[in-house]
């Protein structure tokens, strides 16, 4: 983490297991992050305050077993907030050649973002994706690239399985559409009230 937001050395065996989480977990939260966002700063920017927040409740979030599925929700939540926002980071819809491995360029280890032997589709499907409303783009971010259920992409997102379904069959017409070329829908249709889901759930 940035020194600005690393644990405080006192805290002992708690901040020692919080940064072996992170330094685990970053890189897939990165990718999430950035297929969200199509912008590897902003991504960055996106989990860094997204850490920054889960460790004051480190304690209760690792016991509860599942600090990853915390720490995603809390990354959507503030992608989804971003996008809110009035004057906000402008993404590029298109992805250059080097922002399409997850890290540095060159890093050692680094997996490409979108599996694929041809380098030239996975380009074009981050362009397509980045082209999706926002709400239906983390639906499919969460359930094909992350692989999460129906029942765990409602809990991250707040909202009932009916809802998850609806949008991701919406969001996959509009990738279909992006990727021929044509313009899809540019906003999210509006969203029924949050419900309130565990993350225990099964996956279906």
């Amino acid at each position: 983490m940035r020194a600005g937001h690393a644990p405080p050395a006192g805290d002992g065996g708690r901040a020692e297991e919080f940064r072996a989480w992170v330094l685990a977990r970053r890189e897939p939260l990165r990718r999430t992050a950035f297929l969200l966002c199509g912008d590897w700063h902003l991504a960055d920017d996106l989990v860094q305050d997204a850490l920054a927040r889960v460790w004051p409740r480190w304690s209760r979030v690792s016991s509860s077993g599942e600090p990853d599925a915390y720490v995603r929700k809390a990354v959507v939540n503030l992608y989804l907030d971003h996008r809110r926002r009035p004057f906000r980071r402008e993404v590029l819809a298109s992805a250059p050649a080097d922002l399409v491995t997850a890290g540095a360029p060159g890093g050692p280890g680094r997996q490409p973002v979108i599996a694929g032997p041809d380098l030239g589709e996975r380009e074009r499907l981050l362009s397509a994706l980045a082209r999706i409303a926002p709400g239906q783009r983390a639906v499919l971010v969460l359930r094909y690239w992350d692989d999460l259920s129906i029942e765990q992409t409602a809990g991250v997102l707040g909202r009932s399985r009916g809802h998850v379904k609806s949008q991701a069959a919406r969001g996959l017409a509009n990738l279909r559409q992006a990727l021929q070329g044509d313009a899809p829908e540019a906003t999210d249709p509006p969203a029924p009230a949050p419900v309130h889901q565990s993350h225990t759930e099964e996956r279906s």
